[in-house]
């Protein structure tokens, strides 16, 4: 191994090791108790080093986001392509995002925590229009093959996340605090079973109106 090679991969090892320590102090304290002092304490390296991978708190949060939109993405993917119809694409795509929120809760947290993402984030993030692109599509092809050939595909997919967002955020995201807001993951992403049963059943209704709206209604 060369010299360079040794140091490329000595490189990675910390930037690795960076992203697992700001991670686990995310899901123990939340977002907003990161600071790079703190990573650079944990991993024992001054705050230069981090900033040699990041150059800020931000680009450090970006790189999460980056990789729960990748992750979101391939698992809505999966879902259509197990599927042929677009209704039943757009019906599988609603629980595997659903799924995703509950098997991520601080990624999705951090991923969405201002809502919707805007058309700036968009640009920042590539898989963020990948994933509207793929989710579109779908909308785009059920639209062409419905009652309604005329309907914007932009304004349905939009419809069609905001139910998905506003639905996972209303019954999945509980803050069980009683007198004070708290940070941390298990306390801002704690589940109540009931309401997440509730919540899935409400999904699976709301996203059958839309696709029967969408081609047969």
């Amino acid at each position: 191994m060369g010299i360079a090679e040794r140091r490329y991969r000595q490189k990675e090892e910390i930037r690795g090791l960076i992203l697992e320590t700001a991670w686990r102090q995310i899901q123990e304290e939340g977002v907003n108790a990161l600071s790079i002092r703190k990573v650079a304490d944990a991993i024992e390296y001054s705050v230069p080093v981090i900033y040699t991978h990041f150059e800020s708190k931000e680009a450090l949060l970006m790189e999460f986001i980056q990789r729960g939109y990748r992750l979101l993405r391939e698992q809505m993917q999966a879902a259509r392509d197990r599927h042929h119809s677009p209704a039943e694409q757009l019906d599988a795509m609603a629980l595997a995002y659903w799924d995703f929120a509950g098997q991520n809760h601080e990624l999705y947290r951090l991923m969405f925590g201002l809502g919707i993402p805007n058309c700036t984030m968009a640009r920042l993030i590539d898989d963020i229009g990948t994933f509207g692109d793929m989710v579109k599509g779908v909308i785009r092809e059920a639209i062409e093959t419905g009652k309604h050939p005329g309907a914007s595909v932009d304004l349905k997919f939009q419809s069609y996340w905001s139910i998905l967002h506003g639905i996972i955020f209303i019954r999945m995201f509980k803050v069980p605090c009683e007198k004070e807001p708290c940070e941390g993951g298990a306390a801002m992403a704690a589940l109540v079973k009931p309401d997440i049963d509730q919540g899935l059943a409400i999904l699976k209704d709301t996203v059958a109106g839309f696709i029967y709206a969408l081609v047969g209604g």
